[in-house]
C-alpha cells in the first residue's frame, strides 16, 4: 500500500529526500508520470492530500510514492506488489516510470503479475518459499513448467469474458 501523509502533495515526494527543492520535487514527479496530476489540483503541488477535491486514486497514489523513490536515489529500491491496486492505465504509467527508475540501480520486484516482471534481467520464480526457476521469462517458458503455467493462467485470465444464453442468464 502506498501511505500518504495529511500534508501537501510536495512534501509527501519530499519525504524522500527533505533537502530537495522544488524543482528536484517536480523532477521527480515527471519520472514518476504523476507531475501532469498533480497540476490539475486545485493548488497544484501546495494541495493538500485528501482536502476537498484533492483525493487522488490507488494507481496515482502510487505513482506519487514511486516519486519519493526517484528522489530519494537510493542505488537499490525493493518493490513489493507496486501495481497490486492499479488500473491498466496506471499499470502502464507505473511500468514506464519502472524502467526509467532501474536505470544504474538493483531493483528487486516482488509481484504476482507477470507485466511486472517479464522483461527483467532476471527472475525468479518461488513456490512455497521454495526456489523452482532463475532466468529471464524466455527462459523460464522453456525451462520451468510452473512458470510457463503462470503464464499460461495469466493468458487465459485476460481472454475471459461474461455471456449470456439465448435465455439472458449468464454462462
Amino acid at each position: 500500500d502506498s501511505f500518504l501523509f495529511h500534508d501537501t502533495v510536495e512534501n509527501n515526494i519530499r519525504m524522500g529526500n527533505t533537502a530537495a527543492d522544488r524543482s528536484q520535487v517536480e523532477q521527480a514527479a515527471e519520472n514518476a508520470g504523476i507531475h501532469d496530476v498533480i497540476m490539475s489540483l486545485s493548488k497544484g503541488y501546495d494541495t493538500v492530500i485528501e482536502e476537498r477535491d484533492a483525493y487522488l486514486s490507488g494507481g496515482e497514489k502510487q505513482r506519487l510514492a514511486i516519486a519519493r523513490v526517484f528522489l530519494r536515489d537510493t542505488p537499490i529500491v525493493i518493490l513489493d506488489e507496486a501495481t497490486a491496486y492499479a488500473d491498466a492505465e496506471n499499470e502502464s504509467k507505473i511500468q514506464q516510470a519502472f524502467a526509467s527508475l532501474a536505470k544504474n540501480k538493483t531493483v528487486l520486484i516482488i509481484a504476482h503479475r507477470l507485466k511486472t516482471v517479464e522483461k527483467a534481467n532476471q527472475i525468479l520464480v518461488m513456490d512455497n518459499g521454495e526456489l523452482t526457476g532463475i532466468g529471464t521469462h524466455e527462459m523460464l517458458l522453456a525451462d520451468c513448467g510452473q512458470y510457463a503455467q503462470l503464464v499460461a493462467a495469466n493468458e487465459r485470465r485476460d481472454r475471459w469474458t461474461i455471456k449470456r444464453d439465448g435465455k439472458g442468464r449468464i454462462k
